[in-house]
């Protein structure tokens, strides 16, 4: 790409800044279409997220712009300005992870209704820690609790969240998004279809 200079950069920090400002994380000093304080990178429990700070110019994951918060995951190309950057997942960057391993498994349409609804809330902000309750669940799809539980039981053995965990939700739920099972269009897609 012309003009374009590529950079690849290991995460050590929970929060790092990128812009072309100097007191960033990553200083993107000498490319002139890179906004002061261009987007920030983020780590969850769930995993990493990208968000663009409104950019003139946007910011870029796999070609494609995204308009707000973006889950990342290990090799996902950023492109900020003129700068290309490459996102590695320090918790997957030294394991062998291979894609069958990483995979999310098969689920049925109401599972997948079930794990949007579960992960719905960590959309918000400061919010990746509790995920919906089985009751949340049941008024958000009507239908009854003992349905959601079921579900929930059938989606812990899909995913290989241990019987004894106290916290089966909020593993199931990071799980979810980790393997990409649900993604951050779907929680805002259904978001909006409350409001």
């Amino acid at each position: 790409m012309s003009g374009a200079r590529g950079w690849r950069f290991s995460l050590d920090v929970d929060r790092a800044t990128i812009g072309k400002a100097l007191e960033n994380d990553v200083a993107l000093d000498d490319d002139p279409t890179a906004s002061h304080l261009h987007a920030v990178v983020e780590r969850f429990p769930a995993g990493w997220c990208l968000t663009d700070l409104g950019s003139s110019n946007g910011t870029w994951v796999n070609g494609e712009r995204i308009w707000s918060a973006h889950r990342l995951r290990h090799g996902d190309e950023i492109r900020v300005g003129q700068t290309r950057l490459i996102f590695r997942d320090p918790l997957t960057a030294g394991g062998p992870v291979t894609e069958a391993e990483d995979a999310p498994p098969t689920l049925t349409a109401r599972e997948g209704d079930v794990l949007v609804a579960l992960c719905r809330p960590l959309l918000n902000r400061d919010m990746f820690t509790e995920p919906a309750s089985t009751r949340a669940i049941a008024e958000e799809l009507v239908i009854t609790q003992a349905a959601v539980k079921q579900h929930l039981t059938n989606l812990y053995g899909k995913f290989e969240v241990p019987a004894g965990d106290s916290h089966r939700r909020a593993r199931l739920a990071n799980e979810a998004l980790k393997r990409g099972a649900v993604s951050l269009s779907q929680l805002r897609a259904s978001d909006l279809s409350e409001g």
